[in-house]
């Protein structure tokens, strides 16, 4: 069967295999994971990414190849997930480009929208690195460029193109060390050939089906530390999203900005999202009727809310700094709580939170200034894209781990500048050392050490620095590699599988080891991760 021409039902059709094929895999993709711990989540985030593209696309009654494509972009955007998510929507930002404004898909137009994804998705990235999943993207549009005027069957095209994005996925290990010792290939890359293997697949007639039962997800959840009631200026709390527009997100936020506060005006080529505190809602809808059709209206007398919510003690004024912190664990929660982080974002290695879960939380502080702690290096791109996509002052402190994130907080001085702040902040994140102490999910052998399932590892400095079969044994050790004779402190954040006699019969043993260092035992509720280490 030969196809040169793709029309727009068989487009969305590719659209929505390509997330199928990947949400059948994502275990797959999962266990790609360098190192053998339980926290594998790359083919999660894409999934999810990928199914938010899904989401936007049908909610969006998108029909064109242009709709479609914009849909699936701008819902890519907001739903990204993890470092890998967010490359993936950039990836399918610049692909929406290349099929603008087009009526049908040809091979030379198709090979273009590759070449516009990795383009794009290469741009969003500071310092790309080769043996990744931009690897792959690169590789396989070279070679969709290569076969302009040489192939017009589309489903010839995309198996070539599919064949050079798995042969850079087979060399992803000669571009990068760490996935040479640990035996695997790029995650995102495998991610990704799922994906054009989906769309391949619909293109040719063959389509994955998920259960309803597939497409459920845990919910990121978004926890309020306090209260911020402060006098109510602007009474009604509006929501809403405008379809099929062509005005920019920026331009629209000005025309509005007269009618109120607390503004949250985000979206892309199709679609743009509207948040605004208002006296008139009627007139900011009339005005945003004037740029497209609307959808999901949403309006809540905030005065009234008010008079009915219970609250102890005096409104608090409008805050200078506020905080948002992502974790895992009911403790760990607590203890950012405890700092006065305004929000909790809980997710972590297993679920990390979207860029539409930021903005969220971004978008219900009140601080003059926002600083976002994503503790977790998967976590610091989409906290990164929410910020470039609020108008809002927000900061992201690049802290990697929850105890960074706790010793920032603790630096942190109201009484000096925001730049000062960061600076401290900063300082102290580099000097602050975390290991993590966890179970191995299979078997491996990484720097020359032989690893088996359900081993205990402590990891460092994203090593894996000792395997053992006892928990405060391999724990112990870990800690002889970390701590030297300028450390003074030795925090343990223990988690859901950990009792508080079992920590603190620990810290007897560390005590004993590490005479004149401070012990503290500290309940993290952390999942898969029997303990945290912080020392200092």
């Amino acid at each position: 069967m030969k196809i040169e021409y793709l029309d727009s039902t068989i487009a969305k059709k590719a659209f929505v295999n390509a997330a199928n094929k990947l949400d059948k895999n994502k275990e797959v993709v999962n266990e790609l994971n360098v190192f053998p711990v339980p926290d594998g989540d790359t083919g999660t985030n894409m999934s999810l990414t990928m199914q938010s593209a899904i989401k936007h696309i049908r909610n969006n009654n998108a029909n064109t190849i242009d709709e479609i494509a914009k849909a699936a972009s701008s819902g890519s955007l907001m739903g990204a997930r993890g470092n890998s998510g967010v490359i993936l929507s950039q990836l399918l930002r610049g692909f929406s480009k290349g099929l603008r404004g087009k009526e049908k898909i040809d091979v030379p137009i198709l090979a273009n929208a590759f070449k516009h994804a990795t383009e794009t998705a290469y741009k969003a990235v500071m310092k790309p690195i080769e043996g990744t999943i931009l690897t792959v993207a690169r590789e396989s549009s070279e070679k969709a460029e290569e076969l302009i005027g040489k192939e017009e069957d589309i489903i010839s095209f995309l198996e070539q193109v599919i064949l050079a994005g798995e042969d850079a996925l087979r060399r992803t290990p000669e571009m990068l060390d760490v996935l040479k010792k640990a035996g695997v290939v790029d995650a995102g890359g495998k991610g990704l050939i799922y994906i054009l293997k989906g769309a391949l697949e619909a293109i040719s007639g063959k389509i994955v089906e998920l259960s309803n039962e597939e497409f459920e997800k845990k919910e990121i959840q978004i926890h309020e530390a306090h209260d911020n009631d402060t006098e109510i200026k602007f009474g009604y709390c509006t929501e809403f999203i405008i379809k099929k527009t062509d005005i920019e997100p920026n331009e629209f936020r000005n025309y509005i900005s007269k009618y109120g506060d607390s503004m949250l005006v985000v979206g892309s080529d199709e679609m743009i999202k509207v948040h605004i505190h208002t006296n008139n809602p009627g007139e900011v809808l009339e005005e945003a009727l004037k740029n497209g059709e609307l959808i999901d209206i949403k309006i809540d007398n905030m005065r009234y809310q008010h008079e009915n919510r219970v609250v102890s003690g005096k409104d608090k004024e409008m805050k200078k700094y506020s905080f948002i912190a992502i974790s895992m664990g009911e403790g760990i929660k607590n203890v950012f709580e405890d700092l006065n982080v305004d929000h909790v974002i809980t997710g972590g290695q297993t679920m990390n939170p979207s860029t539409e879960d930021i903005l969220s939380a971004i978008d219900k502080v009140d601080g003059e200034n926002i600083i976002i702690l994503p503790n977790n290096s998967n976590i610091i791109l989409a906290a990164n894209q929410a910020k470039e996509l609020s108008e809002r002052n927000i900061e992201v402190l690049p802290t990697k781990t929850i105890p960074q994130g706790i010793s920032a907080l603790l630096v942190f001085d109201e009484e000096i500048g925001l730049n000062d702040n960061l600076e401290n902040m900063k300082e102290i994140i580099n000097n602050v050392k975390t290991g993590q102490v966890t179970y191995a999910v299979r078997d491996t052998n990484i720097n020359d050490k032989e690893i088996k399932k359900d081993d205990i590892m402590g990891i460092s400095d994203g090593d894996i620095k000792t395997v053992g079969k006892d928990i405060d044994q391999v724990t112990i050790d870990l800690l002889k590699e970390m701590v030297t004779e300028d450390n003074d402190i030795i925090s343990l954040f223990y988690g859901e599988e950990i009792d508080e006699d079992k920590a603190n019969n620990l810290a007897e043993k560390l005590q004993t080891e590490f005479n004149g260092v401070d012990i503290e035992t500290i309940y993290g509720g952390q999942p898969l991760y029997y303990y945290l280490v912080s020392v200092e």
